[in-house]
C-alpha cells in the first residue's frame, strides 16, 4: 500500500537517504529542510514521488505553510520522521544560552511544533518517528561537549513516550531511534576525522524499514540503534 511520509532534515545525511529509501520503495515523500538546492536535488532522484519543501521548522510560518501543502497535495500523513538536528561541540563551561536554546529548538521543538500542527492531517494508525542519539538515551556512555545536544535529544526521546499515551485514542503510534555514530556531515563536522562504523545510507534504509513496519511491534519505546553496548 502506497503511503506519504514526511522526513525532516531531508537534505543530507540520514535524512537524504531516508527519504531515498521510501520512495524507492513507492512512497509518497515530503522532503523538508532549509536547503533548497539539496532538496531539488533529492526529488530528482525520484521526481513522482519525492516533493522538496524547503522550510525553516523553528519558524511557525513555516511549518503552517508545509501542513498547508501536505494538506492541499495528499490530503493525510502516514508517517512523520522528525529528524531534523544540529550538533553543537562545546565543553559545558563554555555553552552559552543560546548555545542551549539552539540545541532545544532544532532538536525537540521542530518535532513538537510540525506534529502539533500536522494533528489533524494523520491517518489512524500513523506512525511518528523520532530520531535521537544515544547521547539521550538513559543510560549510555556520555562524552563531554555534548551535554546540551545530548539533553535536548533525551527530552525527545521523552517526547515520544508521551506522545504515545496522549494520541493513543487516534491509533497513532509514536517511537524513537537512538542512533549511534552515524558517517554523516554533522557528524565530520563536529567531529573532524572520526570514521563512524555505519553509514548514512544503510542508517536511512533502516530507519525507512521501521517507519514502515515498527509501528506493528512498538509504541511509545526509545530503542538503541548501536553497535556498541547502550547501557
Amino acid at each position: 500500500m502506497n503511503k506519504t511520509a514526511i522526513v525532516t532534515g531531508a537534505s543530507r545525511g540520514i535524512g537524504y537517504q531516508t527519504s531515498l529509501a521510501l520512495a524507492e520503495k513507492g512512497h509518497n515523500v515530503i522532503a523538508s529542510a532549509r536547503s533548497k538546492e539539496d532538496l531539488v536535488q533529492l526529488a530528482e532522484h525520484y521526481p513522482d514521488l519525492i516533493r522538496a519543501f524547503p522550510a525553516d521548522l523553528t519558524s511557525e510560518e513555516d511549518i503552517e505553510q508545509l501542513t498547508e501543502a501536505v494538506t492541499n497535495t495528499y490530503g493525510s500523513v502516514d508517517i512523520l520522521v522528525n529528524n531534523a538536528g544540529a550538533l553543537i561541540n562545546k565543553s559545558f563551561e563554555k555553552l552559552t544560552k543560546d548555545d542551549w536554546l539552539k540545541m532545544i529548538n532544532v532538536n525537540l521543538l521542530t518535532a513538537v511544533d510540525l506534529t502539533r500542527s500536522l494533528l489533524s492531517c494523520f491517518n489512524e494508525h500513523a506512525h511518528i518517528v523520532n530520531i535521537s542519539s544515544m547521547g539521550g538515551y538513559q543510560g549510555s556512555d556520555k562524552f563531554p561537549g555534548l551535554s546540551a545536544y545530548s539533553a535536548a535529544k533525551g527530552a525527545l526521546s521523552i517526547l515520544s513516550e508521551c506522545l504515545s499515551v496522549e494520541l493513543n485514542d487516534r491509533n497513532i503510534r509514536s517511537n524513537t531511534l537512538c542512533l549511534g555514530a552515524v558517517q554523516t556531515e554533522m557528524l565530520e563536522d563536529a567531529f573532524p576525522g572520526f570514521n563512524a562504523p555505519v553509514s548514512a545510507e544503510e542508517m536511512g534504509t533502516y530507519i525507512a524499514d521501521f517507519a514502515l513496519a515498527g509501528s506493528k511491534f512498538y509504541n511509545g519505546q526509545v530503542l538503541p540503534v548501536t553497535l556498541g553496548n547502550p547501557e
